[in-house]
């Protein structure tokens, strides 16, 4: 039975640990034992396997953008970790060869929180060397979300897809991530210097992590992330502009209105997204529609912090308040991932195909 994506009283409780877990050292464990405990982490596996597909299959992808939605609202650092899940129990179920797929699902099914890990330390980059009968790893990975939670990482060495262990917490180093949001996700940079890996750790063949739609085809998921962010703060103005009386006021009332059609405007571009990129045998083309629902959420996003900004002036600032760890923290979110680059992207599918989006 698929667990609930709205999960009220769950979202609920993951919101009300949210303010005491942002600061550097703070721990969302208690959030991801929740997350196991009610099912949403075993939904993220394909039904065969005994899950709910959230994000694995076609007919889990509302469920998926539901719940990462929700996750968006209660606290962005959960959705960001709940999003590399999602995102590695996908790579696994296309790539990984049978006994790694099976042994991965099961601990998934005991609530092992797996992630993605792709940003190479600038100065180690992650390398792979093949010795036949084992993988050996050198260089380290920086910006890896959930340090000390995340217990297997899906990682890029070079061209090649690995599936490695991250449970040793010696190689983990979270003092490099000084970020002012963000901060529960601990994305600090782990070390793989001299580990050794069984030959089937590979996922796939080279290049396979870069294969569409599932590469940027994918970027709806954390989009749907920053959504329930930008939603949960534009809730939050609106509660406060209530409480102080001035939603009678004609500027006030302008900021929800533009921030109210911002956000729906989103959840429409995504929904499309999100529906034909997961479809069964999508066209790799549709992952432009992903990235074009990137730019407008983004876009969406930036209205409603802007607005939040306007509407509530240096109220919004105050160090500690719920509004400004929401904005602090969409705001930082929104840099991911080289949004220039996947921009220019969706522009090419268009130019090099003659086609416009409504065709893809």
């Amino acid at each position: 039975m698929s667990p609930d994506p709205a999960a009220p009283a769950l979202l609920a409780a993951i919101a009300s640990r949210a303010g005491a877990a942002d600061h550097r050292e703070g721990d969302v464990a208690a959030d991801v034992a929740a997350l196991h405990q009610a099912g949403w982490l075993a939904a993220c596996l394909p039904h065969a396997a005994g899950g709910a597909g959230w994000g694995t299959e076609p007919g889990g992808t509302l469920a998926a953008l539901d719940a990462l939605r929700g996750l968006g609202r209660s606290n962005l650092s959960v959705a960001r970790l709940f999003e590399g899940h999602m995102n590695a129990v996908k790579l696994v179920a296309l790539y990984a060869a049978e006994e790694l797929r099976e042994k991965s699902f099961a601990a998934v099914r005991d609530g092992v929180l797996f992630g993605v890990w792709g940003a190479d330390d600038p100065a180690r980059p992650l390398a792979l060397r093949d010795e036949g009968d084992a993988l050996i790893l050198e260089g380290a990975k920086r910006f890896a979300s959930g340090l000390g939670i995340v217990r297997h990482a899906v990682v890029t060495a070079g061209d090649r897809l690995l599936l490695v262990p991250t449970d040793d917490d010696t190689r983990a180093d979270p003092a490099g991530w000084t970020m002012a949001g963000m901060r529960a996700t601990r994305s600090g940079r782990y070390d793989f210097t001299g580990l050794a890996l069984p030959p089937n750790a590979l996922l796939g063949e080279a290049s396979d992590y870069y294969r569409e739609p599932f590469f940027e085809g994918g970027v709806w998921r954390y989009c749907a992330a920053h959504l329930g962010g930008a939603e949960a703060l534009h809730d939050a103005v609106c509660e406060t502009l209530v409480g102080l009386g001035r939603t009678g006021d004609p500027h006030q009332q302008d900021r929800i209105a533009v921030s109210a059609m911002a956000l729906e405007t989103a959840r429409l571009w995504l929904l499309r997204a999100a529906s034909e990129v997961e479809a069964e045998g999508a066209d790799p083309r549709k992952a432009a529609l992903s990235l074009f629902a990137r730019e407008v959420t983004e876009r969406s996003c930036r209205e409603v912090i802007a607005a939040a900004e306007r509407a509530l002036g240096m109220a919004a600032h105050v160090e500690g308040s719920v509004i400004e760890r929401m904005r602090r923290d969409l705001a930082l979110f929104l840099c991911q991932a080289a949004p220039d680059a996947k921009r220019a992207r969706a522009v090419g599918t268009l130019l090099d195909t003659g086609t416009r989006i409504e065709e893809l």
